[in-house]
């Protein structure tokens, strides 16, 4: 298995990221559709363009993104756990690919002002799968850029 950031082993990836944010202003970041249009992305690489949800457990959500080079995909799952502003578990399936459907877990605790958010993807059938999934650390990067901008006079 190639390089690996910590906490990754060979079916699950775990990313920590704090943030000085109030949970409940995270959680409605990484559930509101409209929001994760606004942050979700990275110019010239990847951007989600529209996001469809359904927030309750047993609903189906799906993420559309389009890549730099303007190739279109998405994602999609089924909502397994929520627990508004602490947890959030979704099942994760790219639509594209043949690979085993995944989970994704969103934590956070917050004190004092600042919410560790801890995001655990698990269940993945490959290294290959896993390794497409590993871009957790830029994901709660851009979160954390997003929440903490709107803070700032």
């Amino acid at each position: 298995m190639s390089a690996l950031s910590p906490g990754t082993s060979r079916e699950r990836l775990i990313q920590e990221i704090k943030i000085k944010a109030p949970a409940s202003r995270i959680f409605e970041a990484i559930t509101s559709p409209r929001e994760l249009v606004e942050w979700w992305g990275v110019a010239g690489k990847f951007q989600v363009t529209e996001m469809e949800s359904d927030l309750r457990p047993g609903g189906r959500w799906r993420m559309h993104l389009v890549s730099g080079s303007g190739a279109r995909s998405s994602v999609a799952g089924e909502y397994r756990e929520i627990d508004r502003p602490w947890l959030l578990s979704f099942t994760w399936n790219r639509e594209q690919d043949d690979s085993r459907e995944t989970l994704v877990r969103w934590e956070l605790d917050e004190r004092k002002g600042l919410t560790t958010v801890r995001v655990t993807h698990s269940g993945f059938a490959s290294d290959d799968q896993l390794q497409r999934n590993s871009g957790w650390p830029m994901i709660l990067e851009l979160l954390r850029i997003y929440v903490q901008a709107e803070a700032k006079p």
